[in-house]
This record gives structure tokens, sequence and C-alpha cells, in this order.
């Protein structure tokens, strides 16, 4: 075995608060994971990396991407599996470079993030490590149900037993999770956000589906009965949350259930959006954006777990700066601790997408992906936004 002892580093593992100055970590060169670490002067490796003082953490977890969309081209993007397959193999290369090493793609066309998974070790691009949900389930009208090529987006599916074999096929295709659009949505054209799509008994299908094979469920989950149904029905994460009331947090703080805000899926749309996109997806941005962002302050206070996510792919919220943006909003918009921001986006997720035996922090044991930058997180959230950071995947630097 040869060792790289990384060393001089203002260190943040992912397991203990802050950041330790004058660290070292050692890295078993073949495996890629860490063997030790510690402060001071380590033992003697074969190699030594001095990172003088820069500060280094895990590698960050975007929850909730979608890996084919093209973010700023929302009416005319990839519409066969060739162009899909190119967008995705670019909003990949994007969000490593930013300092993304994992990241669960929560529907894309044509199985395009299940293909690239399985893949791109053959090909020798760097991409995150992906959990992929293939194509996500929707109702026939419902948030999801827009694709009129072979594939789809989604599976349609409107009743327990299409549900049933819709999910089992899914993990047949290879799906490492399940998406149900459990509301409407923002981008379909015919739904509002507060309409309820699954019936209980369909939405626990999926759950039971994907719980007798240890997988979990995410729920596009936007207004409050569809979110009450979702958690009723034992999902693992909300994602959006929009009109999340008090009740409904209580009960994600009691059984520890995972929020997903894509804080920056909605900022982006009704910044950037007026005039360039589809009026209806304005509209109804402009129009839930402060009660949103209300009730994820009341999340926030009620100490409701979360995990970082964006939504990456929807309009102008692409997979670098949309997720830069994503953790400056959840500190300097809805109050989320610098401190909490940076578990939410390694610990937290990897814990939520179900890769924390291996990922999510650099304790001895788990694979050395990290990130070093010039300056303190905690001081300053912004501080991730570095172009020039440094990036490591099983203790290999690809950018």
């Amino acid at each position: 075995m040869t060792t790289t002892n990384y060393t001089n580093a203002n260190f943040f593992d992912g397991a203990h608060d802050g950041f330790t100055p004058n660290s070292w970590f050692s890295v078993d060169d073949m495996t890629g994971r860490v063997v030790a670490s510690g402060t001071g002067s380590p033992a003697p490796a074969d190699h030594e990396v001095d990172f003088h003082g820069q500060y280094v953490m895990p590698g960050m977890i975007n929850c909730h991407v979608h890996v084919g969309a093209d973010a700023f081209h929302t009416t005319d993007g990839p519409d066969n599996e060739a162009t899909t397959t190119m967008m995705a193999i670019k909003n990949l290369r994007d969000a490593i470079q930013a300092g993304i090493t994992y990241v669960r793609n929560l529907g894309t066309s044509y199985d395009v993030d299940i293909k690239i998974r399985n893949n791109h070790d053959r090909y020798g691009f760097p991409t995150p490590g992906i959990v992929a949900a293939g194509r996500a389930m929707s109702i026939t009208g419902g948030h999801g149900d827009g694709a009129d090529h072979k594939d789809g987006d989604s599976y349609l599916v409107d009743s327990p037993d299409e549900m049933r074999k819709a999910t089992r096929q899914a993990f047949k295709n290879g799906a490492d999770c399940i998406k149900v659009m459990a509301t409407g949505g923002v981008m379909s054209k015919g739904d509002d956000p507060r309409d309820v799509a699954f019936t209980p008994e369909e939405i626990g299908v999926a759950i039971r589906e994907a719980h007798a094979r240890r997988r979990k469920v995410a729920a596009h989950a936007q207004g409050t009965e569809g979110i009450r149904v979702a958690l009723e029905a034992g999902i693992d994460s909300i994602e959006h949350g929009i009109y999340i009331d008090e009740s409904e947090a209580g009960f994600m703080v009691e059984h520890h259930v995972y929020l997903v805000p894509t804080l920056n899926a909605v900022e982006a749309i009704v910044v950037k959006g007026p005039g360039k996109i589809p009026e209806h997806m304005t509209r109804k941005a402009t129009e839930f954006s402060q009660a949103f962002y209300d009730n994820m302050r009341m999340a926030v206070r009620k100490g409701v777990p979360m995990a970082t996510g964006t939504d990456a792919g929807t309009p102008f919220n692409d997979f670098k700066e949309g997720y830069w943006n994503e953790l400056d909003l959840m500190v300097n918009k809805i109050g989320v601790s610098p401190q909490d921001t940076l578990y939410a986006a390694t610990k937290n997720a990897a814990e939520l997408i179900g890769v924390d035996a291996d990922y999510g922090t650099m304790e001895p044991g788990k694979f050395a992906d990290f990130i070093v930058i010039n300056e303190n997180p905690i001081a300053d959230i912004n501080a991730i936004r570095q172009d020039d950071k440094q990036v490591y995947q099983h203790g290999e630097r690809r950018f």
C-alpha cells in the first residue's frame, strides 16, 4: 500500500463543527480512502501534498438535479436521447468543476442518468457520482406529463397497480431511487402547485415497493395537502415543500424526513424569467415566492432536517452558479447558519441519498472526495464560489 499525506490544511471533515487548523489526512492511493487524520505532523508517507493553510472540506452533494435538462433553453431543449446525453455530460462536468462530487438525479428522459452512471468510468470523463431515479412517476395530465417522445420524462400511472408495475420497471431498468410527482408544479401549464396528484394508496405502493428493496422515494410536493399525503404514506424526502405548514414541519422533525428546499429554482425564475420563459411559470413562481420563503424560515426554526438540492436544469438554474446561489440563499434568505449549510451540502445530503457509508464526510474509511478553497466558507458562505477550486475524487485530483 502506498499513501499520500495531505498536510497543512484548515480541515472540516464533515462530522465535526468548524475548520481545524494545522490538520492533515492520509489517503490510501490504491483504494482512494482516508486512512487517518489529525493535527500537527503525520507519520511519513510515500507522497505529500502541502495545502499551505487552504481550506479543505468534503466534496459537496446536489440532492436534486435533472442532468438532461438545459437551464437556458427551457422550451427548445434536448428532444432525443443523443442530445439529452450530450447535455447531461456537459451539466455533470459543470457540477464537478463547481465542487459537487455526488448528485441525485430526480427525473431525466430515456433513463440517461442510469446509462451514464453505468458507463462513465469506461469512457474516462470525470463526473460526480450519480444516484439515479431514471424517469419520474406522474399522473396523466399532471406535473411531468408533457413529453411526446417514446420514453418520455415520466411513467404515467393512474392506479395503485400501474404504480406498482412502473416502480418495478424502474428498478428493473436500474433506478437507485424513485421520484413521485405528488402535486402540481411551476413548469407544467395545466396545473397548480397546490393540486394533489397521487392518492394515498398510489403513493403508498411506490414507497412499499422501494422500501422492500431498501431504496428511497422522493416526492415533488409543493402544496400543503400533497405534502401531507406524502408524509403520511412514509416518504423519505419532500422536494420543494412550498406550502409546508407547522404540523408537517413537526412531523418531519419527529420522523427525520428530509426537506430539500430548491430555493434557487424559484429565485431564478422570479428574477430572470419574466419575458424569457412561458408566462405561467413566472406567474406561479412570483405568486407563491413570499409564502415559500416564509415557510422555509419556519422550517429552519422548527429544526426540519435539510439537505442541499437545487432542481438544476430548471430555467436559469445551472449546475454551477445555481448550486453556489443555493448555499447563499440558505444562509442569507432563510436563515440557515453557514455551518449547518455545509452539513446540508455534505453529511446530511449523503445520508439522504443513501451514500453516507462512503461519502459525505472525510472520516477514516470513507472515500477521499474533497475540495480545496482559499477562504473560510463558515466566515463567508460565498467563499464556495471560488472558480479555480481544487476538486478531488477518491484521492485523485479532477480539477
